[in-house]
């Protein structure tokens, strides 16, 4: 139904003379690579593109760089761990609720993913059923009915002490705290554009939602076609879209002068940039900064396709889901079956001099960049190297010690993937 939707979205634009606006492109060296997903529709776990998805949908990260995948036509919640291997995280089952694929998550499917900061999942249902779906980093899988809502929730996110929002098609905003109670965060209920606080606020069918480190939502407002941001005092303000030609289909630009016409999912770095993945009418990746600078990373505002390489040049189809992990941006790529990632530098770099310590002790000591991910290998030789780790730099200098040392290696280094 969504493809339908898309296309006919699509066709309507190009008959009534909608144009998208030049594009404005990072130039922060973006490259476009193919992660996991054969681009065939199926259901096979595996490593890296040896594997396949049904329609691959929104797409989120852990505090490991794991990836966890909606994978909608399979009805299954998929785990990508950092090296590229595919399993199956939750669902699959005939039981709802239940632990991993013992969970049925087939009834409703999801509408939305986020994770929070202790790695558990939540999700809101599709298809007009008002459940919010809780699985624990153990798989273990359970649901709260919010019926009290009665509109479909559409956007889901998570700040930093584990208070879960909610964007329904009622026009609020409700947050759900840790101790489960549910409340209205912003937004009267009624259709339409007005800042204000909480309340005294209104938005027309907000969507998708994301949170950056200081707690903002920032909310797409889709029937308004503007990006809003709520403080922690439920302050409601327009940053990004231009409410008074939301049909221009998309162009980048700073604050009211950016134009968007649809928005799948949203995220936030650690540099305070709101990451959007856009499908309609072509399929681009954008990037909104903290000043409200709207550029394009990568991907078409007119045309689809498959094309990796840099972000100018290369091509989505239907991307539906965006998140960060290690430094890296991934794309689920819906119509290509496929997992995508962004990064600044395609090649891995050796890790060397004052940046890499390598010490009488079986491990390494690296000065290198927090948040970005390395790959430890061991040689006896210094010829021939053997992957031993994956890991998250987390502090800088940062000591890796060989738990399981193999004889006769004596040498370690660090890349910096990319």
């Amino acid at each position: 139904m969504k493809f339908k939707l898309f296309a006919v979205l699509a066709l309507i634009m190009v008959a009534l003379g909608w144009r998208a606006d030049a594009q404005t492109y990072d130039t922060n060296n973006d490259v476009v690579q193919t992660f996991a997903g054969s681009g065939f529709s199926g259901y096979v776990d595996g490593v890296g593109q040896l594997t396949m998805f049904n329609n691959p949908n929104a797409i989120v990260a852990d505090t490991h760089s794991n990836l966890f995948v909606w994978d909608s036509g399979n009805y299954r919640i998929r785990k990508i761990a950092p090296d590229g291997t595919v399993t199956t995280f939750a669902g699959g089952g005939s039981n709802m609720p239940g632990t991993g694929t013992n969970a049925n998550l087939t009834t409703w499917g999801i509408g939305a993913l986020t994770i929070d900061r202790s790695n558990t999942l939540w999700a809101v249902s599709g298809a007009g059923v008002d459940w919010l779906y809780k699985i624990t980093s153990a798989a273990v899988v359970t649901y709260t009915n919010f019926s009290s809502i009665s509109g479909t929730l559409y956007g889901v996110c998570a700040d930093s002490v584990g208070n879960i929002y909610v964007s329904s098609a009622n026009n609020r905003i409700y947050r759900y705290a840790t101790n489960t109670a549910l409340s209205v965060f912003a937004g009267s209920g009624n259709s339409g554009y007005a800042d204000g606080n909480g309340i005294f606020s209104a938005f027309n069918y907000p969507a998708a939602l994301a949170t950056d480190s200081a707690d903002n939502i920032y909310v797409w407002d889709s029937g308004n076609h503007l990006i809003r941001k709520i403080d922690q005092s439920q302050n409601v303000t327009t940053i990004a879209g231009n409410y008074a030609s939301p049909y221009a289909a998309n162009a980048d630009g700073i604050g009211t002068n950016a134009v968007f016409y649809s928005i799948s999912q949203m995220c936030v770095d650690a540099s305070g940039n709101v990451i959007l993945a856009s499908a309609v009418a072509g399929s681009s990746i954008r990037k909104m900064s903290a000043s409200s600078n709207v550029v394009t990373m990568a991907g078409s505002f007119t045309q689809r396709g498959y094309t990796n390489g840099a972000g100018n040049l290369a091509s989505f189809n239907i991307v539906n889901g965006v998140c960060i992990a290690g430094g890296i941006i991934y794309v689920a790529d819906t119509g290509n079956q496929r997992i995508r990632q962004i990064s600044f530098n395609p090649q891995s770099q050796v890790v060397t001099g004052a940046n890499l310590g390598i010490g009488t002790f079986a491990g390494v000591t690296i000065t290198g960049i927090v948040g970005r991910t390395y790959q430890i290998q061991s040689s006896p030789n210094m010829a021939t190297w053997t992957t031993r780790a994956t890991v998250l730099l987390t502090s800088s200098p940062y000591l890796w010690l060989d738990q399981n040392p193999v004889a006769g290696n004596k040498f370690y280094r660090a890349l910096l993937l990319p």
